[in-house]
């Protein structure tokens, strides 16, 4: 096949993990950034290719940066004409793959750099101890333009009923498919922590995760004094493990750059189609906490538009904040529970600092994909709370029409979505629910209920018999009554 010299191509992948005994020894995230950015130009073997570098895109994170791109390009000797970050959001690695990849190819841009990482474990621990790691001041700098738009994901209503953080809202997830595949709890749980299992098998070996301890399904599942009860029905080994210091970096350019670089051809990874998309922002007006229209519509659009089946698929990595996450995507995608569903071992024990997983799964793929030449891989990213969605497909054998990409927004936007009712009182049905857990036991019940008209309010219980009766048994449809100041009682 004849490459458009304009085709994106993914030439480097780099990837850094700190874990110092002595926190003189750390590195602030901007460091972190350039060294994985290093990384990806000696993985593709030209650090020639930095100073041909004419965008940074930085995925937003937890420090105060105002212009990251540009202090980043001050120590890798590029003159970048952009210089950008994004919103909040799992989501915007592959959203960035997307837009960067059609940027190259209309050539508007020729060699882009997408990196992002985080410093939270370091920085909390010097805290602790009254250290402090040094990092760099951009106070005066302009803040570097948004590729994109930060949404609200919680209402003032959710955020006053405890509805906002992921910890309460995915185990309540987690409850409703269990009761829409009509799983018994104990079933429903061994399920769960085997599909978490093999993540962690995945992580065991992976140099770059952040826990690499194997764990049986027994151990996942079993609430210890190390792995405590968070929201029922998750353990903390089923919880999004953010407490840590990654980066992750990739490199785009055009096939024309690459070759005249030297680069040698066993390094491409093409992006073959990417879409993005959105379900309804706030929680409480989704239609249902078992399934994704978005994420529906955008894979199967994305593999259309690289002319490829997901029978195809040899490797994927589907976002895996919470098991409700991975099972509600591999579901809409058209992927088998039974087979492997991540390259990284997940964001619970490879680790999943903020926005920036995705660019450690994508940087992954890359070596895998080269490992196994000609196979596609499947890259799914998921921002807020199955909320925001980007969708990739990736080989080293180059599309046949260029990449192609798709906003599937407007058919989204069809399927039907549920009124929040937030004054609703009276008899209503139990839809979804979660017991929180504190370190002396159950803490707070937080439970979803439909009215006999369909629409949602969200309650909440501190009863001690009511939050042992929901971990008891399912009681997902069973009949409760709501007063006045939301709280809920059960029959």
């Amino acid at each position: 096949m004849t490459l458009d010299p304009r085709t994106a191509v993914l030439v480097g992948a780099g990837q850094f993990i700190q874990k110092p005994a002595d926190f003189a020894d750390a590195v602030e995230p901007l460091q972190m950034m350039v060294e994985a950015i290093e990384r990806a130009a000696d993985d593709a073997g030209s650090r020639a290719l930095l100073g041909k570098v004419n965008s940074i895109r930085v995925v937003k994170g937890a420090w105060s940066y105002r212009d990251p791109g540009t202090l980043i390009a001050q120590q890798i000797g590029a003159s970048p004409a952009q210089s950008v970050v994004t919103p909040d959001g799992g989501n915007t690695p592959q959203t960035l793959v997307n837009d960067a990849a059609l940027a190259i190819e209309r050539g508007d841009l020729d060699v882009v750099v997408l990196v992002g990482a985080e410093g939270i474990y370091t920085r909390r621990r010097a805290r602790r101890s009254g250290a402090r790691i040094p990092y760099t001041t951009d106070d005066g700098a302009t803040p570097a333009p948004m590729l994109g738009v930060d949404m609200p994901m919680s209402s003032a209503i959710e955020m006053e009923r405890g509805f906002e953080a992921p910890i309460n809202i995915y185990p309540m997830f987690e409850v409703a498919i269990r009761h829409a595949n009509g799983e018994s709890p104990e079933a429903h749980l061994r399920r769960i922590s085997g599909l978490w299992e093999r993540f962690n098998r995945v992580a065991v070996d992976n140099p770059y995760a952040w826990i690499r301890r194997p764990m049986t399904a027994e151990q996942i599942r079993t609430a210890s004094s190390d792995n405590r009860m968070v929201g029922y029905p998750y353990t903390k080994a089923m919880n999004s493990n953010w407490d840590l210091d990654q980066a992750a970096a990739v490199i785009l350019c055009s096939v024309e750059t690459a070759l005249a670089l030297g680069i040698s051809r066993d390094r491409f990874v093409f992006p073959h189609a990417g879409t993005d998309s959105h379900d309804t922002y706030l929680v409480s007006e989704r239609d249902n906490y078992f399934s994704s229209p978005a994420i529906r519509v955008a894979a199967a659009r994305c593999f259309e538009l690289a002319g490829r089946s997901v029978g195809e698929v040899g490797h994927a990595d589907v976002y895996s904040c919470f098991p409700s996450a991975v099972q509600i995507s591999a579901k809409e995608v058209g992927l088998s529970l039974d087979r492997q569903l991540t390259v990284t071992g997940g964001l619970p024990f490879a680790g999943g600092p903020l926005n920036n997983y995705v660019m450690h799964s994508i940087a992954t793929m890359a070596g895998v994909l080269r490992s196994d030449p000609g196979s596609l891989g499947l890259i799914t990213a998921n921002g807020g709370y199955v909320t925001k969605h980007a969708i990739g497909l990736y080989s080293t054998e180059p599309p046949s029409g260029g990449f192609r990409h798709a906003d599937v927004q407007a058919e989204v936007d069809r399927f039907p979505t549920r009124t929040f009712a937030p004054d609703l009182t009276g008899a209503a049905t139990v839809e979804a629910y979660t017991v929180m857990h504190d370190a002396d036991g159950p803490s707070q019940a937080m439970v979803s209920c439909l009215s006999a008209d369909g629409r949602r309010t969200f309650t909440n219980t501190r009863d001690r018999a009511a939050m042992d009766a929901l971990i008891a048994a399912d009681l997902v449809g069973s009949p409760v009554e709501v007063d006045t100041d939301a709280i809920v009682h059960l029959g």
